[in-house]
C-alpha cells in the first residue's frame, strides 16, 4: 500500500470491479455494496466513480457520485479510503476531485449521508465545508443513525488540479 510514487486519480473501469469489492470489505463492517451493485454503479449513465490507485495499480480508495435529472444537487453515494491509508490526505484529495467533477457537470450542491458514529469521516466532511442538515434515525442496517450533510459548490470549491474524465490519470500526491 505504501509506494514512493504519488497515487493517481482516474475514472473507475469495469476491470476495477474485483478491487472495489475488496476495498468495500476492508472499509465497511456492514452496509457494503455487493459485486452486482458495484457493477451497476460502474455502468450507470447518471453516476461517476473515481478511484485512487498507487503506482502498482492497487486501489487505495474510491468515491461515487450520483446525479439526478433536473437537479443541481449531486449525491456522494459512496466514499472510502483503505484503512491503512487514512489520515494521509488521500480522502481530502479524492473528495476535492469528486467536487470538481460535480462542478464540471453544473452541480451547485453536493450532499451525503454519514454514519453518526463515524467521527473521522464527519471530521473530514466538516473540514471540507460540509454542514449537518438533517438527522436520520435508524438509517443503516445495524440501526445506526446518520447525518445528512451538504455543501454548496461553485467558484469557492477548492478544486485541485484534476484531469477531465476522458484524460489521463492525474497525480494526487
Amino acid at each position: 500500500m505504501n509506494s514512493p510514487h504519488p497515487p493517481l486519480l482516474r475514472d473507475a473501469r469495469p476491470e476495477d470491479l474485483e478491487a472495489l469489492c475488496r476495498l468495500e470489505q476492508a472499509c465497511f463492517a456492514g452496509d457494503r455494496f455487493s459485486r452486482r451493485q458495484l457493477s451497476h454503479l460502474l455502468k450507470r449513465a447518471n453516476a461517476v466513480t473515481r478511484v485512487v490507485v498507487d503506482a502498482d495499480g492497487e486501489l487505495q480508495g474510491y468515491g461515487t457520485l450520483l446525479f439526478r435529472r433536473n437537479s443541481r444537487t449531486a449525491r456522494l453515494y459512496s466514499f472510502c479510503v483503505h484503512p491503512a491509508l487514512r489520515g494521509g490526505g488521500v480522502g481530502r484529495r479524492l473528495l476535492n476531485a469528486l467536487e470538481a467533477v460535480a462542478v464540471d457537470r453544473g452541480m451547485q450542491r453536493l450532499s451525503l449521508e454519514v454514519r453518526a458514529d463515524n467521527r473521522v469521516a464527519m471530521g473530514l466532511y466538516r473540514r471540507m465545508g460540509y454542514l449537518p442538515r438533517r438527522w436520520l434515525d435508524d438509517y443503516y442496517v445495524d440501526g445506526c443513525a446518520a447525518w445528512q450533510m451538504d455543501k454548496p459548490l461553485g467558484a469557492s470549491t477548492p478544486a485541485e488540479s484534476v484531469t477531465p474524465a476522458a484524460a489521463a490519470p492525474s497525480p494526487i500526491g
